[in-house]
């Protein structure tokens, strides 16, 4: 792949890879409670939700979801409610002050990496983007191999936004020392992951 097209690619590729929307709120709200290396533990869900997707893009699939109303109002609908769902499950969640080393719950990490994959699986907006923005860059002559490389770096750029995002959710931290801050926490988290799966559920099917 020409390296000129890998230096247009990056830096749009992580604008997006930082766009503020739920998978990322969710590493931030894991990083804030569990610490760092939690939330990228936990992060490997969202990871394979996107090579999923990014498979099924380079296989052509993900144009389904543009031309079937079916299809994409189906995976749009599930994503929001389960959104939703999250979003209030956090809300109605007790502002109990964390532990030195704070309980993962019954599923442990493994529940985290559920939720990461559920949030990202269930946006069929992620999948579009590899279907309408990666073909941009794909060099037809090379086409397995240039999808591979952009697909790479993609995952590359969403670990370090992962990153970013935990970390600051980490200095957040000393806020979740006191019920008060807890309790603000949890209803800033959780409305917006409500908000985030009513976006979802208006958004419409793209025409092109």
């Amino acid at each position: 792949m020409p390296l000129e097209t890998l230096l247009l690619f990056v830096p749009a590729c992580f604008a997006l890879n930082m766009a503020f929307g739920p998978n990322n709120l969710l590493s931030m709200t894991i990083g804030a409670r569990y610490g760092l290396q939690v939330a990228l533990v936990a992060a490997a869900g969202r990871l394979v939700a996107f090579v999923m997707m990014i498979t099924v893009a380079a296989l052509g699939m993900g144009a389904l979801l543009v031309a079937s109303e079916i299809a994409f109002t189906a995976v749009k609908f599930a994503g929001a409610a389960y959104l939703v769902w999250l979003g209030v499950k956090i809300l109605r969640s007790e502002a109990e002050l964390p532990a030195e080393n704070p309980d993962l719950g019954k599923h442990g990490v493994r529940g985290l990496i559920r939720q990461e994959f559920l949030v990202a699986i269930g946006n069929p907006k992620a999948i579009l983007i590899f279907t309408a923005f990666f073909p941009q860059f794909v060099a037809p002559a090379h086409y397995w191999g240039s999808f591979m490389v952009l697909g790479a770096v993609f995952l590359t750029l969403e670990l370090l936004a992962i990153a970013l995002y935990a970390y600051a959710g980490t200095r957040l931290s000393g806020v979740m020392r006191n019920a008060h801050g807890l309790r603000w926490i949890n209803r800033i988290s959780g409305s917006t992951m409500i908000a985030f799966g009513a976006l979802l559920a208006a958004a419409r099917r793209p025409t092109a």
